[in-house]
C-alpha cells in the first residue's frame, strides 16, 4: 500500500524554536531498550557505541530540526523523523548504496553532493520536513533539496 501523499497546503508558518535537549539530563527523552546507555556529558548526549534508540517525547507535524553530531570512525547511526524516515549519520557505509551514506534518507534519497566523511569532527544537519518533502542541509550546504520521500525507512534490525 502506498503512503499518503501528504501534500503541503501552502507554506508552513513556523513558530518559535523549541529546544528538545536541555543540556543537563534526559528529560523529555525515552530510551527504546531496557539497558539505558545514553547519558549526558559536558552538555552533550553521548552513547558508548551501539546504543538503543533515543526517542524525543514531543510530536510534530511539519518542522525544522537542527542537529549537531560527532561520530567516530566506523560509525553508523541516524536521525529518525516522525519515527518513519531516517537521515543517515555514518562513517562506514561507503560500500553500501548512496542512500545509505551520510545525509541520505535511508533507502530512498542520496545526498547530492555527498560531502566528505569527517569522523571525530562536529557537524550539523538542518532538516526541514513538510509532509513527505525533505530538505537536508549539512554543515551549511544543501545536500537534499525539497525532495519527496516515497516510503517509510525500514526499521533497524
Amino acid at each position: 500500500m502506498k503512503a499518503p501523499a501528504l501534500k503541503p497546503k501552502g507554506q508552513p508558518k513556523w513558530g518559535k524554536p523549541i529546544p528538545l535537549f536541555n543540556g543537563k539530563d534526559l528529560t523529555g527523552w525515552t530510551q527504546a531498550a531496557s539497558e539505558k546507555q545514553w547519558k549526558v556529558e559536558d552538555g552533550n548526549l553521548v552513547t558508548p557505541g551501539n546504543g538503543p534508540e533515543l526517542i524525543n517525547n514531543s510530536k510534530f507535524e511539519d518542522f525544522k530540526l537542527h542537529v549537531e553530531f560527532n561520530c567516530a570512525a566506523n560509525s553508523n547511526s541516524g536521525v529518525y523523523l516522525r519515527g518513519r524516515y531516517e537521515v543517515q549519520i555514518e562513517t562506514d557505509s561507503i560500500e553500501e548504496p548512496p542512500s545509505h551514506h551520510m545525509g541520505g534518507v535511508y533507502g530512498f534519497l542520496a545526498a547530492s553532493p555527498e560531502l566528505a566523511r569527517k569522523p571525530g569532527e562536529w557537524q550539523s544537519f538542518d532538516i526541514t520536513l513538510v509532509g513527505r518533502w525533505i530538505t537536508v542541509v549539512q554543515n551549511g550546504q544543501t545536500i537534499i533539496n525539497n525532495k519527496e520521500i516515497p516510503g517509510i525507512t525500514a526499521a533497524p534490525g
